[in-house]
């Protein structure tokens, strides 16, 4: 939509968290009438500031969704709310249009943007392909759903900038004209079924990333080792320039443009149509670890190299990035014990891909709010690989009766007991990894929460 005819519309904007804000003040800084509205009380919403919003003449509610939602032309919608909720069937019935926060900013955006999703690893890839660009000289934004919102950074932006932008399926779902001039899927495996629905709502979601794409112009980046996302994509008409990246570099090299691939542990990159093959670096060289971090690292060349970015500065950054927060992010060592929060892990693939990192020798933290219980992913690795499990969260007793059976289950009520535990079982060599495998809303405001309180208690011993 153009910026003239964005700012005629009445808005409303449902959730005071970040996006909600930044969404409520960049539209209406341009000029637009937005009304702000958070069922949460007022106490709670940590980022609203009364002052910001009157200075823009925002009119605003909390503690309440009053029918005054529905006097608009065009809703906002926090990610937290699913598409069947009542309000958003209502406003749907009053012909209202609804879009997310990533949608309104993208109208406003000058510059070029490189979007990133899938089930898991968006965040790393975001941050590393964020850097990779930051190396090279340019302005660039990371944003989206790993920190600051799309709307709070387009202020800042110039013609020449970049947005590096993190998706989820909940924002992507309610986009319209959203277009990123380079789009990335690392992986596929049914998550957030609850709020979607079902796992083709999920996967038509996570697709609405390529849907406004365009021949000539963008391209479109996906992992085909993922054999899910591989067989859904064989029924899709995908736009743009399709590059693939994985370990299958023969296939890779015969049917596609440009990719990424492996071979004898060299990361090569290729591009037919200007006859180039460079290695970029060998995969032991990557300094986050993990064979998902390859995938990740391969996705963000890819990224990279279509935007014109020198090889020798990809394989400098790829070498000294050192990861991200809550994504099996080191700690500390105490006496020869490695800590390692993993936070972010919030499903069974994540925390399956944690354990795939190490060797062996891991006590495993795990356990969170009530969810999936997809036990048998990590099974295997929990028989080969893990000395110890303690539970804690509402799963705790879930993960005991499962696993106890094979492997010693300690179940402990509080943080600082599951570190103090798994430290006084540990001996040299070990590994204390914190992968939760469940959200951590049972306990703890999110994600972010939960891993600081890990590193909290490792760091008290």
């Amino acid at each position: 939509m153009k910026v003239a005819e964005a700012i005629k519309y009445k808005y409303t904007v449902l959730g005071a968290g970040r996006s909600g804000l930044g969404a409520a003040k960049l539209l209406a800084g341009k000029g637009a009438e937005v009304f702000l509205s958070d069922s949460s009380p007022e106490d709670k919403l940590l980022y609203l500031l009364k002052e910001d919003l009157n200075k823009l003449n925002i009119e605003f509610e909390t503690g309440i969704h009053s029918d005054k939602i529905f006097d608009c032309d065009i809703l906002i919608k926090s990610p937290g709310i699913p598409p069947h909720s009542d309000i958003i069937k209502k406003a749907e019935i009053k012909g209202i249009k609804i879009f997310s926060e990533i949608e309104v900013a993208f109208w406003f955006c000058p510059c070029p943007v490189i979007a990133i999703t899938g089930t898991n690893g968006k965040t790393t890839t975001t941050v590393l392909t964020g850097e990779i660009i930051r190396n090279c000289g340019f302005d660039v934004k990371v944003c989206g759903n790993l920190g600051l919102a799309f709307s709070e950074v387009v202020k800042s932006l110039k013609k020449n900038s970049f947005v590096v932008l993190e998706t989820s399926s909940f924002q992507l779902y309610d986009t319209e004209e959203f277009k990123p001039d380079v789009s990335v899927i690392l992986n596929l495996t049914p998550d957030h079924i609850d709020w979607h629905g079902s796992v083709e709502n999920y996967f038509n979601a996570k697709l609405k990333i390529n849907q406004n794409q365009k021949s000539g112009e963008d391209y479109f980046i996906y992992n085909y080792d993922d054999g899910y996302l591989r067989e859904k994509l064989k029924s899709k008409k995908l736009n743009g320039t399709v590059n693939c990246f994985g370990f299958d570099g023969e296939t890779i090299l015969r049917n596609f443009p440009a990719g990424c691939y492996v071979k004898e542990g060299d990361l090569i990159f290729f591009n037919k149509n200007k006859n180039i093959s460079e290695t970029i670096l060998n995969i032991n060289e990557i300094k986050i670890r993990g064979r998902h971090n390859v995938y990740n690292s391969m996705a963000a060349v890819l990224s990279a190299k279509s935007l014109g970015i020198e090889t020798g500065i990809v394989g400098k950054t790829l070498k000294e990035f050192t990861g991200v927060e809550h994504r099996i992010e080191f700690v500390r060592n105490i006496g020869g014990v490695e800590f390692y929060n993993d936070s972010k892990a919030t499903n069974f693939e994540s925390t399956y891909v944690a354990l795939e990192s190490f060797a062996g020798r891991i006590i495993l933290i795990l356990g969170g709010k009530k969810g999936v219980n997809n036990f048998s992913l990590i099974e295997e690795f929990v028989k080969e690989k893990v000395k110890l499990i303690i539970s804690i969260g509402q799963t705790k007793d879930d993960i005991k009766k499962y696993f106890s059976e094979f492997k010693e289950v300690v179940v402990c009520d509080e943080m600082v007991d599951a570190v103090r535990k798994s430290f006084i079982r540990a001996e040299a060599g070990d590994v204390i990894l914190f992968s939760p495998a469940f959200k951590s809303f049972d306990m703890f405001d999110n994600f972010e929460h939960r891993g600081n309180e890990f590193k909290k208690c490792v760091n008290s011993i």
